[in-house]
């Protein structure tokens, strides 16, 4: 599968699941938000590690150099 991620993306995505995964183990976030958060964090992880994003497939983006 061809990556469609630059890394600045890359870089962004795995930041913002650190961000919930701090705010969930500090109890800033709980209950619903925090698995509707959960979620969004692993796919934003498992995202950046791939570096590809169904979606950006989808709607035909990539942010990557090499395309």
């Amino acid at each position: 599968m061809q990556k469609n991620m630059g890394t600045w993306d890359r870089i962004i995505r795995f930041a913002l699941a650190a961000l919930i995964a701090i705010l969930y183990f500090t109890n800033v976030i709980s209950g619903t938000w925090a698995i509707i958060l959960g979620i969004v964090a692993v796919i934003a992880l498992v995202t950046s590690f791939v570096g590809v994003c169904p979606l950006y497939k989808l709607l035909g983006i990539s942010t990557s150099k090499k395309s």
